[in-house]
This record gives structure tokens, sequence and C-alpha cells, in this order.
């Protein structure tokens, strides 16, 4: 079947017991056994599985075309998980140009536990090349990045992962697999923030895991239950049912996102515009041939730096401040002091995070709209 024909009976797994078109929330703890050791299709404890889980892990495998999918409560839960598959000793890879609740679990947190990391700008194969060491396990990265929205080319980094035996993880949150799926391009694991696009409303925190075989779905699926790191039944009915207008929502996005660059790239304030739909842009033509479109984020530098960045963010009024991303509504954000603060000025720096970035949601609203306010915003800046 096609995306939208799957997406739009996600979660319509009819109820034996009622008909029910909408799977039912299993708000439980446990299930009965009907014998010792034996339970009804395998639901013992809601922690390791639950059957309205099960219908959203089901649906985020079959959307990616993975092995299966792990469904977390939060995005950085999903993140923790895929980090215990590495040992003490073991060396990570990594995007320079990532999330910084990411960066901050990677520097702050694994680090502690002996675990190594480099982050590289992943433009080409020799710059991931001559990172590989010995003990190197893991590659992890974003494409589209947050919040530079650079893209990276999946299958020479899968080329070079094959070549020398190193798991590869990519998130997918900005994406999603409407716009593209990395386990058609040799990844081995897929990562998502379902708080984000996925849910799609803002009245939700996840995270997900989609694998590719056979091995690391019984790995992940053991650390999820061994961590306790799995999301809640009702949080998981309420992606489901999130995911159902998945397609519709992504074209819009994108569809706004583009007339935003548009808008932005010939605006006298603003110095320059992140968005990979732009044939200014870097990546574009490796996005082109690897997306089917080109999302819903944009970032952009205020000519004027910090303050003016500040002004902007101040008198938006469609475009919300706050953190997050992925809802229909528009939301702005300061990278250097919000979503990106647990990275350091240097570390910011490095990857290319400006005083005057400002990275945007584009929400659905109409077009139109979104450009008066933005022109009214950036007036004086």
């Amino acid at each position: 079947m096609e995306f939208e024909t799957i997406i739009s009976h996600a979660g319509k797994k009819m109820d034996p017991a009622y008909g029910a078109m909408s799977m039912p929330i299993y708000q439980t703890s446990n299930f009965v056994f009907d014998d010792i050791g034996k339970t009804r299709a395998g639901y013992d404890y809601s922690r390791t599985a639950n059957p309205t889980r099960k219908v959203l892990e089901d649906t985020l495998a079959k959307l990616e075309g993975g092995h299966a999918g792990f469904a977390f409560g939060t995005g950085m839960a999903a993140i923790t998980t895929a980090a215990h598959l590495l040992k003490t000793g073991d060396h990570v890879i990594s995007g320079d140009d990532i999330y910084g609740g990411t960066y901050r679990l990677f520097q702050n947190v694994m680090k502690d536990h002996s675990i190594e990391f480099s982050f590289v700008h992943m433009n080409s194969s020799k710059s991931i090349e001559v990172a590989i060491r010995p003990n190197t396990k893991m590659i992890w990265f974003e494409s589209p990045s947050n919040p530079l929205l650079n893209i990276v080319d999946i299958e020479m980094v899968a080329s070079v992962a094959k070549k020398y035996k190193i798991l590869t993880v990519m998130d997918n949150t900005f994406a999603t697999p409407y716009f593209l799926k990395p386990l058609e391009y040799g990844i081995d694991m897929v990562m998502h923030s379902t708080t984000k696009y996925l849910n799609g409303h803002s009245d939700v925190i996840g995270g997900a895991i989609i694998t590719s075989t056979e091995e690391l779905s019984k790995k992940v699926q053991f650390y999820l239950n061994a961590l306790g790191t799995c999301a809640a039944p009702f949080d998981c009915w309420l992606v489901t049912r999130g995911i159902a207008t998945l397609a519709v929502r992504m074209r819009k996005h994108a569809e706004n996102a583009q007339a935003v660059a548009e808008f932005l790239q010939q605006h006298p304030t603003v110095a320059k515009v992140y968005y990979p739909g732009l044939k200014t842009h870097p990546g574009h033509e490796i996005a082109k041939k690897q997306m089917k479109g080109f999302g819903g984020m944009v970032s952009f530098e205020i000519k004027n730096g910090e303050a003016a960045a500040h002004n902007f963010l101040r008198k938006t009024q469609l475009f919300a401040l706050a953190e997050s991303l992925g809802g229909v509504a528009s939301l702005a954000e300061y990278p250097a002091l919000m979503s990106h603060a647990s990275m350091s000025a240097e570390a910011r720096k490095q990857c290319g995070i400006s005083e005057g970035l400002v990275r945007l949601s584009v929400g659905i609203e109409n077009s139109k709209d979104l450009i008066d306010d933005l022109s009214q915003a950036l007036e004086g800046c």
C-alpha cells in the first residue's frame, strides 16, 4: 500500500471485543495470566509490551520499512537506549551539528562512562574516515541537521560504515518517513522524536527507534525493557492518532517553509538562510536525490547579530517563542540560548551556530499570514 493509505489506517486495528474503529488505550500496568507461565498474546507487564504501544511500534516499522519499531517515553529516552548498544571504551563519530540534547548526552553523560566521541562535519567520506579509530563502533547523524539544516549524503555514510563494519544510526525527526526513509539507503537504525512531526500537535512527548535486522531488534527490545524507557499507552495512542494526518501535514509544512525561505532570502536584514529547498543551499542536490520534500524547518541569520535576533523574537505574533518543533502552529526559537544552550560557545561556533541564528518551525497556517508576521517582526532589526 502507498504511504497515505498506511498512515490513514494507523491504529485502525479492529477491536475484537466491541468492534471499536480506534485502537483502545490499554491503560493498564499488568495483564492477567491464563495459567502459570501462560499469557495472552505475550502480554504480561506494560513495561515489556502493551497492545496500544504495539500498534504504534508496528506502524512506525511499516512507515520506515524496518524490521521492528520501538516507542519510548521521550526522544532522549530513545537516544539513551541506543547509546546502551555501546560498551566501555567504544568510540562514536557524531555529526557536529546535532540537537543540543543529544550533544549534552554524548559529551556530558556518556563520556563519564568512558565512551569516546568525535564531532565532525559529515560533508565527505574523507571527513568520516579520518575520524575512524580501531574502537569506532557507531556513526550518529541527522539529515537535515538541527539547527543548520545541513544535508548528509546517506548512501555515502552507509558505504563508509559498511566498509569498516560500524553501526549507523540516523535521527530522521526533521524529514520524517514521509520525505525520507534512511533504511532504504543502508542505515542500520533510525531514531525519531515522536514529539515532533509524527505526533504533530504539540501535546505529547515521545521517541522511537526503528531497526533493520532481527539482531538489532532483540537488542533494542532488551534494553527498552531493562532500562524502562518505554512510552506510556496514552502517549502512544496520541502519536498514532497524529500519524494518521502526517502526509497532508508534511506537504503543507514544506510548502509554507519554501515560501518563508524564499521571502527571507531576499530580505535586506537577513544575512543567510538555511533551507535545503533553496537552490543556493550546498546540500540541495543531495536532498533532491534522497528526499521527497524538504521539510518544514527553516533557520536564518540576522545581519545585526544577537540583539537583532532577540528583537525579532520578541515581535513575532504567529511564530510563538518556544522550543520544540513539528506542530501545526509555527514556532520560533534562539538556538544559542534555547535548543542548543547545552553546547559550549566553542562547540556552537565550531559547527556554525552564530549569535544571530534563529530557527523556525513553520506550521500549516496560511503562508501569507506567516510571511506578514515575519515581515513586521524584521522591521528595525
